[in-house]
């Protein structure tokens, strides 16, 4: 603060003295001045406390003005601009003149009052003119490859951050009226830019767009008096034949900022633009970008797309267009309500010039720049699209050409075009009609996958399109495509012969299949189209390809709305057909199967289609596949897809009971419980070798339910062969609760083009056993499973034990002896009880005695257990016969009892 007020007093001084002073004592004490300012400014970092500084700026900028014109005075350019070096350079004598550039400098940053101080002094006119030899005459003596000394480049920093502080404000920019070289400057830009100081380009630049965006209504008369920016084009015409295509870019990027800068105050500068040829010149210019390489050139290209695009709303009147809106549209669509915005298209002049450059240009860059631009047009004001779309039809004449362009062009594109139906709601007609031929024609495979991705998406947005698709062919055209492919999928067989398709097309073909699922889905029309085309017989050929399947279940689980009987024909026998080891195939039909009979109207067909048998059939098939160790080719196969496989069975034969009186009669009737119990039994991790159970005191007694929690999530070390069995017999429990097909054990997995066929591949190597999370990826534990058994607070004894199919507690019963290995004589035992007393907690209930009574099962139970009920000392004789003792009082058949 010393130093400051110390300052102050030195420069009240000075005031005092100066008007008494010649102007070189005057000059001179003011450059005596000016290093103790400087210091006192670096010492309080940067913080200035004086009161005169709007003064201070004043005479600085006066004597740093005098300056300048003194060393430019009558001398040729070149000698002029190395007079202008000498003086801003710190060197020597030449140093004051370093001194008052850094001051001015300091200054310029203060407040915008001191900048007008700054400003009127005439500095604005003069360091334009010093700017306009500094681009346009690059010295001699150094080669000015654009290599600059550190003191140079603080220089040059410091000079083109006091004109960016000047110019950035409308009155710096009237200044600059009263001298003629901005236009100069401006049209040096357009014709010297080959020729000019290269280390003064992007300087230039920099202070160019600043006044640019600064004009006034007065600097545009100035500009367009002088006829500057006609003068610029028919420069920059020339140019564009001779200078590399980024150099040109960036000189017109310059010229155009003018033109759309000064649009907001007059029309003058653009009219003038457009009449001299200006987008002929744009469009000449950026054809010669074709093949710059990445980031070349990009910045100023892209300025001057994005130029253009704001160009497009620069015009006096609204465009009055009347369209033809072709129907059916979405329900929510209504163009009467569309109310044009402040940024809707005026000028079509400048889009012309995007749309010919996407027309006649195959560069990447370029093109996806363009299709951008259009967005961007289309998100200011929906209204646009039809503003464009009913005058210069863009969207449309792409789509003739688009299969010409590269690969992520096709892509942005066909996004667009999707974008008309998901954001603006509309459907149109015309540009999906050359979509499809697009489609029909397939000159590009990836071109017609990208395409045909595109109205998948708009089919899965509304079921209008179902209609729309049909209407104009597209079924018909795809069913025609999937025909001839699953011919050639039926004669290979399982081999590879040269007409089987691989990556795109391969693709191409698992869209076409989703596309006819998403045409068919909620369609019973489209399904009847399907059918009658006879194409059921070619779709399900399809099955066999995972990359194929998920798709070809959609439709056929369709085709079952309209006849279940087939749909179960097809399944029931894909899955008895299927390999012994095609164990994924198997899951994706059960889960299909599953999806169907959640209509009570499938449960016949199951029946009639043989589906009880069809599934109890998969069981048999994996005899001995859960042993332990596994033996055999079962080695090669993780357990874990095993008890999948198990469980989705046995939640099939659930779903298909599930509050069907009939299909539970005949399933009881026809033993088709014993049948399961057998077949569950010879999975390979229940016991079937004779042998005496001897009794042993149990330590510890714990809960089914505390089996069951520590099988599926703790790191208890149980035997594999413990482990599948609690799996099982808790699969059963919610089986017997009629719960076990609402139920999610495992995570869904989806297979990924690409991907090799699960069931194409040779058994995967075998897995960890029992691990929380499965290694088969997506088939984990799921939370809903843990939830089930890890819940303390609804432990199974807690639970309604209502029981809603007695046969499974049957099922139950007969794998209880199963239970019992020699050698874990102590573990056996203790979950056969605990098994026993949750059995026990199952006919708690007045209701599911009633149950288990009513069924006729009861003598079932007793031949299956008949040696714990004939032999006292057997361990499980006592709560067996606890078992019975509840079931007493509701016993119809008391024969049985007996």
């Amino acid at each position: 603060t010393l130093q400051w007020e110390t300052l102050r007093k030195q420069f009240v001084e000075y005031e005092q003295m100066a008007p008494f002073l010649i102007p070189e004592d005057q000059q001179r004490r003011l450059l005596e001045f000016l290093p103790l300012f400087l210091k006192a400014w670096e010492q309080s970092a940067g913080v200035i406390v004086f009161p005169n500084i709007q003064l201070l700026a004043s005479e600085v900028s006066k004597l740093l003005t005098k300056e300048i014109k003194r060393n430019l005075n009558s001398k040729p350019a070149e000698e002029a601009r190395l007079a202008l070096e000498q003086l801003l350079q710190q060197k020597g004598e030449a140093g004051d003149g370093h001194l008052l550039l850094k001051s001015v400098y300091l200054l310029s940053q203060t407040d915008l009052r001191t900048m007008w101080n700054i400003i009127g002094s005439g500095l604005p006119a003069a360091l334009m003119q010093c700017l306009y030899l500094f681009f346009t005459v690059p010295l001699k003596k150094t080669s000015d490859d654009g290599e600059t000394s550190e003191d140079d480049a603080q220089t040059q920093e410091m000079l083109v951050k006091i004109m960016l502080n000047m110019y950035k404000e409308e009155q710096g920019v009237e200044e600059l009226l009263a001298a003629d070289k901005l236009q100069s400057l401006i049209i040096a830009t357009a014709s010297l830019w080959d020729q000019c100081s290269h280390s003064w380009k992007v300087p230039t630049g920099r202070v160019l767009r600043t006044i640019s965006k600064a004009q006034t209504k007065n600097s545009i008369v100035y500009l367009q008096a002088v006829d500057c920016i006609k003068i610029a084009v028919q420069n920059l015409f020339t140019l564009a034949d001779t200078l590399p295509a980024c150099d040109v870019c960036e000189a017109a990027s310059i010229v155009l900022c003018f033109v759309k800068d000064s649009y907001p105050l007059s029309s003058a500068l653009l009219t003038e633009f457009e009449n001299n040829d200006g987008y002929q010149l744009l469009l000449k210019i950026l054809l010669r970008c074709e093949g710059l390489q990445q980031n070349e050139g990009d910045p100023y290209l892209d300025e001057i797309l994005d130029m253009l695009t704001c160009l497009t709303t620069c015009g006096k009147t609204e465009l009055k267009v009347s369209g033809n809106i072709v129907h059916p549209q979405l329900p929510h669509f209504d163009f009467e309500r569309t109310q044009p915005s402040g940024m809707t298209v005026k000028n079509l002049q400048p889009f012309q010039v995007l749309q010919s450059i996407f027309q006649r240009s195959n560069d990447q860059h370029l093109c996806g720049r363009i299709l951008a631009a259009i967005g961007t047009i289309w998100a200011w004001d929906r209204v646009n699209f039809f503003l464009l779309e009913w005058t210069l039809q863009p969207i449309n004449q792409f789509t003739d050409i688009i299969h010409f362009k590269p690969y992520p062009v096709q892509v942005q594109f066909f996004r667009l075009v999707e974008s008309i139906v998901l954001d603006l709601s509309y459907v149109p007609h015309e540009i999906l009609k050359k979509v499809q031929y697009l489609i029909k024609e397939n000159i590009v495979p990836f071109c017609t996958l990208t395409a045909l991705q595109c109205l998948l998406s708009m089919t899965q947005k509304d079921l209008l399109f179902s209609d729309i698709f049909r209407d104009s062919g597209l079924l018909g055209l795809l069913l025609a495509l999937l025909r001839k492919e699953a011919k050639i999928l039926r004669k290979s067989a399982g081999t590879h012969l040269p007409g089987l398709k691989e990556g795109t097309e391969k693709e191409l073909n698992v869209v076409m299949l989703k596309m006819v699922a998403a045409l068919t889905a909620r369609s019973v029309r489209n399904t009847v189209v399907l059918k009658d085309y006879g194409m059921v017989p070619y779709i399900k050929i399809f099955l066999d390809d995972e990359c194929y399947r998920s798709a070809t279940l959609s439709i056929l689980e369709q085709l079952s709305v309209i006849n279940y009987e087939e749909y179960m024909s097809i399944i029931i026998g894909a899955l008895c057909s299927s390999t012994q080891w095609e164990l994924h195939l198997k899951l994706d039909l059960l889960k299909s199967l599953l999806r169907t009979l959640e209509s009570p109207k499938s449960h016949s067909a199951f029946r009639t289609c043989s589906g009880f048998n069809g599934l109890l059939s998969l069981l048999s098939d994996m005899e001995g596949a859960l042993q332990d160790p596994p033996s055999g080719q079962w080695t090669a196969v993780g357990q874990n897809c095993i008890l999948e496989l198990v469980f989705y069975t046995l939640q099939g034969i659930t779903a298909a009971l599930h509050l069907d009186p009939v299909n539970s009669n005949f399933f009881q009737r026809n033993g088709l419980f014993e049948k399961m119990a057998e077949d569950l039994g010879s999975l390979g991790c229940f016991w079937t070798h004779g042998g005496i159970q001897i009794p042993v005191s149990l330590e510890k007694k714990r809960t089914f339910a505390e089996f069951v929690d520590a099988a599926f999530c703790s790191s208890e070390p149980f035997p594999a062969w413990l482990k599948n069995s609690i799996w099982i017999l808790s699969f059963l429990d919610r089986m017997v609760k009629g719960i076990l097909h609402q139920e999610s054990y495992f995570k869904e997995r989806k297979p990924e083009m690409g991907e090799e066929s699960r069931d194409d591949q040779e058994a995967p190597q075998t897995q960890e056993e029992h691990p929380v999370a499965f290694e088969r990826p997506g088939n984990k534990l799921s939370a809903s499973a843990y939830m089930l058994w890890g819940n303390p607070e609804e432990k199974l004894e807690m639970r309604d034990c209502t029981i809603v199919h007695p046969g499974a507690v049957c099922v139950m019963v007969r794998l209880l002896p199963k239970l019992y290995k020699e050698g874990h004589a102590q573990l056996s035992q203790e979950i056969q009880c605990a098994l026993v007393d949750h059995i026990q907690s199952l006919v708690k209930s007045e209701k599911s005695r009633q149950v288990m009574c009513e069924s006729g099962l009861l003598s079932t139970i007793i031949t299956s257990c008949q040696d714990a009920f004939c032999d006292d000392s057997h361990p499980l004789h006592l709560p067996l016969t606890r078992v019975f003792e509840k079931l007493a009082s509701q016993a119809i058949e008391p024969h049985v009892l007996r």
